[in-house]
């Protein structure tokens, strides 16, 4: 079954940079928007930023001027540069894929998640 999977995560002291990355397990064709997600302990998963095929990205506010998401069209990657890492960015962070799949039609693809944790 084709899903994404993350990498990147780890633990990391406060103001300091990690970059996640996401790629597909298999082939996913016509991929259009791809995002990032997280969800901290005991919280609701929140939407961290999304960037559709020509580049165009959205941030929730409380990332904005920290964290920058990226994307290659020929690999179906994404990835997530995060810099001046607070403790309350401490969470597991998903990526998502809305592409089409062989046998499943248009469909949105989710990773496994890859752990952030931010010391103080």
């Amino acid at each position: 079954q084709v899903q994404l999977v993350e990498s990147g995560g780890g633990l990391v002291q406060a103001g300091g940079t990690l970059r996640l990355s996401c790629a597909p397990s298999g082939i996913i064709f016509s991929i259009r928007d791809m995002g990032w997600y997280r969800q901290a302990p005991g919280k609701q998963r929140e939407l961290v930023a999304t960037i559709t095929r020509s580049g165009s990205a959205n941030y929730v506010d409380s990332v904005k001027g920290r964290f920058t998401i990226s994307r290659d069209n020929a690999k179906n990657t994404v990835y997530l540069q995060m810099t001046s890492l607070k403790p309350e960015d401490t969470a597991v962070y998903y990526c998502n894929a809305d592409g089409v799949i062989r046998g499943r039609g248009r469909d949105v693809v989710w990773g496994q998640g890859t752990q952030v944790t931010v010391s103080s």
